[in-house]
C-alpha cells in the first residue's frame, strides 16, 4: 500500500474560523469540496474542520442560522492528524476506529494536507484488475 503523501490533497480550501457560515457553504460549492480546513489562531492553536456534515447538524437539525453563525461554531477542532510518511493501512484504521472520513496531514503543526477516504478508495481501486 502507499503512503499518505502518495494520496493525500494538498491543494486545500482554507477559511478563517470566524467566517459566516454561509461563506463556507459558498466556498464548498464554487470548490466542488465538501470540507474545508479551519485556519488556527496562533501558531500554537489546533487546526480544525468544517464539513457539510457539521453544517447539516448545526443548521438544518439545530435550526441555526448561516448568516448569524461562525465556522467556529459548527466546525470540529482540534481534528485528528497524522505525518504524511504513515503507511496509508494505519490511515484508513485510524478513520475507521475513530468514524471519520477526513484526516489533516501535519508536520510540525504546519499543514501539509488532507487526506480524505475517498481518496483512499481510489488507491485501492486502482491497483485492482
Amino acid at each position: 500500500m502507499k503512503l499518505v503523501k502518495d494520496v493525500m490533497v494538498t491543494d486545500i480550501i482554507r477559511i478563517s474560523a470566524f467566517a459566516k457560515i454561509r461563506e463556507a457553504l459558498s466556498l464548498m460549492k464554487r470548490h466542488n469540496v465538501k470540507s474545508l480546513v479551519v485556519d488556527r489562531q496562533s501558531e500554537h492553536d489546533a487546526w480544525g474542520l468544517i464539513t457539510y456534515t457539521n453544517i447539516v447538524k448545526t443548521i438544518i437539525a439545530e435550526d441555526g442560522d448561516i448568516d448569524l453563525l461562525n465556522v467556529f461554531d459548527a466546525c470540529a477542532k482540534p481534528v485528528i492528524s497524522i505525518g504524511e510518511s504513515l503507511n496509508a493501512r494505519h490511515a484508513a484504521s485510524l478513520m475507521i476506529r475513530y468514524r471519520v472520513k477526513r484526516l489533516l496531514v501535519l508536520e510540525n503543526n504546519e499543514l501539509r494536507g488532507l487526506l480524505v477516504m475517498d481518496d483512499l478508495m481510489t488507491a485501492l481501486l486502482d491497483n485492482i484488475d
